[in-house]
């Protein structure tokens, strides 16, 4: 399988040759020529197979210049009962009659993110063994992905992590379970600003070629095609649980901010899952929803940001937007070069006038947006019914979800994180507080490590030399 560029500046190359970068060279993000399709029968051949298995199956599709055997020893070495706690890795629980819960957040930092980047974390050791290279990982985090990030790659050779953090717009929970890490490979820099700030200065950092070579700079946010391909597994793991028809459609309501996490849906759906609907849901900061409604793409400046409840989806540029949208346009690099120019410089481009509207109409998509007051009364609504505590997030998908529901089609819930990442809004839902893991009782109080910078790329890029041997 090749790889591309959204924008077309760059040579078709393997897996191998983008794992560890980021945005490509021309500033676009890579994705396969062509989506694999599943051959007849395969789908079928799935029922039963353990989560690695499936796994292997799966991204042996988008990694075929690996080594099978490599391949396979790396979910294996991924995906333990010991690092998810249960067998299933991403177990599906009924909510109600038909409604489903897939549960994601099993891993060390009880978060979806941890699917992907514990084997993410793996992928980069095992490249740089091979090469005897070295990796310094900048990257943003609205709340879940950098501590994934961070506990996937702590005290792993040739690797440290330098994460931005929009300052004192996460749950105590997320900050504390970033800045308390003390492996020295690990660096936290808290930005003054929003998360749209912080990754703002990761694609500029990353689009200085020369600075990105000389210190080997690489991505694990989901601008990193590799944790992509990852989550795709679990749709198919979903669908497959629910399921006993090959041909049985199913629909998945996803809580979006930054569109990697419903990117890997609508992968899954062109590989010929079958999805009936990608419900996707958005907080008060709805710029996905109002494009699937309207045709426009709309960012929000840094003050148009609002600071919410659901805190990991309090985001307004959607790095993963541009891989969808590549297709919409059928795949023309010079299309997505002029619309994203017209988001650099009027913050925003139309599509609602255009034939490609058609064609985003028609990928399968549905969507809405959850406010405060909603996610409260959903938590409250699905632990009266279930018994089951859901975080903030995983609220306004099932929300959304909902209000889509249709009957004889399954609907599958992603969960996001525990509750206990979002203590003070359970609190405020129910009165009381969620259950906290073995070894997360105390962690807001342990000692924590982070330094505070402007959003400015100059400053990054000083710090990571200061910080680098």
């Amino acid at each position: 399988m090749r790889y591309v560029s959204t924008r077309g500046g760059m040579a078709p190359a393997t897996f191998s040759d983008i794992l560890l970068g980021g945005l490509a060279p021309d500033g676009g993000l890579t994705l396969p020529e062509t989506y694999p399709t599943l051959a007849p029968g395969e789908l079928a051949g799935w029922r039963g197979l353990s989560y690695p298995d499936l796994a292997f199956a799966i991204l042996r599709k988008f990694a075929d210049d690996l080594p099978a055997d490599d391949l396979r020893a790396l979910m294996d070495k991924t995906y333990t009962v010991e690092a998810f706690h249960t067998e299933a890795i991403t177990p599906v629980t009924a909510l109600s009659d038909g409604v489903w819960l897939l549960g994601l957040s099993n891993g060390p930092t009880l978060a979806f993110k941890d699917i992907a980047l514990q084997l993410l974390g793996n992928l980069f050791e095992y490249a740089l063994v091979k090469t005897g290279g070295h990796l310094n990982i900048l990257g943003a985090t609205s709340g879940d992905t950098g501590s994934s990030a961070e506990y996937a790659m702590r005290g792993k050779r040739g690797i440290r992590v330098f994460m931005l953090s929009p300052h004192q717009k996460m749950s105590r929970f997320q900050t504390a379970q970033m800045f308390s890490l003390p492996d020295p490979n690990i660096f936290n820099i808290a930005v003054r600003g929003v998360f749209d700030d912080c990754q703002d200065v990761v694609k500029a950092v990353s689009n200085d070629a020369e600075f990105k070579a000389r210190y080997a700079i690489g991505t694990v946010n989901s601008i990193n095609w590799a944790r992509v391909a990852a989550q795709i597994v679990y749709y198919f793991k979903g669908w497959l649980a629910v399921t006993t028809r090959d041909d049985q459609e199913v629909s998945f309501a996803v809580p979006s901010g930054n569109f990697g996490n419903i990117c890997a849906g609508y992968i899954a759906k062109r590989m010929g899952l079958p999805i009936r609907r990608l419900i996707l849901a958005t907080n008060e900061n709805n710029v996905l929803d109002e494009f699937f409604r309207t045709g426009v793409y709309r960012v929000r400046a840094t003050d148009q940001v609002a600071q919410t409840s659901s805190p990991s989806m309090d985001i307004s540029k959607a790095s993963n937007f541009e891989r969808f949208i590549f297709d919409a346009v059928g795949r023309d690099p010079a299309i997505v070069r002029e619309l994203w120019r017209q988001v650099d410089t009027q913050g925003y481009f139309d599509l609602s006038n255009t034939p490609y509207f058609q064609t985003v109409r028609e990928s399968g998509f549905v969507t809405g947006s959850s406010t405060h007051q909603n996610r409260m009364a959903t938590i409250r609504r699905i632990y009266a019914e279930s018994g089951m505590i859901i975080d903030t997030h995983t609220a306004d998908g099932v929300k959304v979800g909902l209000e889509y529901r249709e009957e004889g089609v399954p609907l599958i819930c992603l969960e996001t994180a525990l509750p206990v990442k979002f203590e003070d809004s359970i609190i405020e839902a129910l009165g009381r507080s969620p259950e906290r893991p073995v070894g997360y009782e105390n962690i807001e109080a342990l000692p924590q490590r982070f330094a505070i910078s402007d959003a400015d790329a100059a400053a990054i890029k000083a710090y990571i030399i200061a910080h680098t041997d």
